[in-house]
């Protein structure tokens, strides 16, 4: 069963590869902050200091968003989407617990078990880092813990002496929101169910880093996917790339954020070029190629039955390949 109409079928496995067969898609996604997250390690936001451009030499320091902060928020958007759907349950699989070994999530994104067995992700994903730097892209608040009556001040109730100020303040660094990220996200030996499975992941994931349930709202803005035959540009040399060409147009400002028009048409651009210097065949579908693309998979993955034929179809190659290849499902297979 056949899915897209505007990707050629050559791009694709008819099933997942047990070794690796040279087969990449790279998925362009500029990462937006929409709220204030947190990338964090140890209470301190993750941060590296780098060269600001491939032109400009200038050191600068820059927000950091290590690759399991991208790629554990995907896979699980992917894992909730399987069990709404009957093809997971939470009882034989529990993410960093216990793994099935045979769905998408564990043969696609990876798993390991011990002596039970492991699988290596087939999404590889890199640090990303701020096109702005550090002290232009995140602030400090003063956080605090209110009485039952949404006051700083006690009654009483608790032990305290009415009428005391709590000290139960803090403060926090918090990401600002609309700064900017450029990630790649790379699919290896891609069929064509895994490739929708992780695209629809990065469309649907909407929060990353810490407190999730509070902060972290996070937009991913997916400007082309690259098919080629082997891995391209880091997510840090495309920033460089994006950050020389802003400061070229005279589009840093230190204070307003980035037009994320601006952020778009460049990374786009940019891209182009760095691609102009790989020494890889690669077919790209960036700008009008991509945007039919994009409504495709759109319409396969708002489409409940769509999705649905997509998801089974996901897992059947997995169990498949877990009855070929994974140790302990072959001989759970043959019972």
């Amino acid at each position: 069963m056949s899915f897209l109409t505007t990707i050629d079928s050559q791009y694709f496995h008819n099933e997942i590869p047990y070794k690796p067969m040279g087969k990449y898609v790279h998925f362009l996604t500029i990462r937006v902050t929409e709220s204030y997250p947190l990338f964090q390690t140890d209470q301190e936001l993750n941060k590296a200091r780098v060269r600001a451009g491939i032109k400009d030499s200038t050191p600068i320091s820059r927000l950091s968003m290590f690759k399991r902060k991208q790629s554990t928020p995907e896979r699980l958007v992917g894992r909730e989407l399987l069990r709404n759907y009957g093809l997971m349950t939470a009882e034989e699989c529990e993410y960093n617990v216990k793994f099935a070994m045979d769905n998408p999530d564990c043969i696609i994104y990876g798993f390991a078990i011990g002596d039970s067995g492991s699988e290596k992700s087939k999404v590889l994903v890199d640090t990303a880092f701020s096109i702005t730097s550090f002290d232009e892209s995140h602030e400090t608040f003063t956080l605090n813990a209110p009485f039952e009556n949404g006051t700083m001040t006690s009654k009483g109730e608790t032990g305290s002496k009415p009428g005391e100020v709590t000290s139960r303040i803090n403060s926090q660094d918090h990401i600002n929101p609309q700064v900017f990220f450029p990630s790649i996200v790379t699919l290896k030996d891609p069929t064509e169910a895994s490739f929708l499975y992780v695209f629809n992941n990065i469309l649907r994931t909407r929060h990353y880093g810490a407190q999730t349930t509070r902060t972290g709202k996070v937009r991913n803005e997916l400007i082309g996917v690259i098919f080629a035959d082997g891995e391209i540009v880091s997510n840090l040399r495309w920033t460089q790339a994006i950050y020389d060409q802003l400061k070229l147009e005279d589009k840093l400002t230190n204070l307003d954020p980035l037009n994320e028009d601006d952020v778009i048409s460049i990374a786009q651009t940019t891209i182009n070029n760095l691609m102009r210097d790989e020494f890889i065949v690669h077919h790209d579908f960036i700008g009008e190629s991509f945007a039919q693309l994009l409504t495709e998979v759109k319409n396969i993955t708002s489409d409940e039955t769509k999705l649905k034929a997509l998801l089974k179809k996901a897992d059947d190659e997995a169990k498949t390949y877990a009855s070929k290849h994974i140790k302990g499902k072959q001989k759970a297979s043959t019972k």
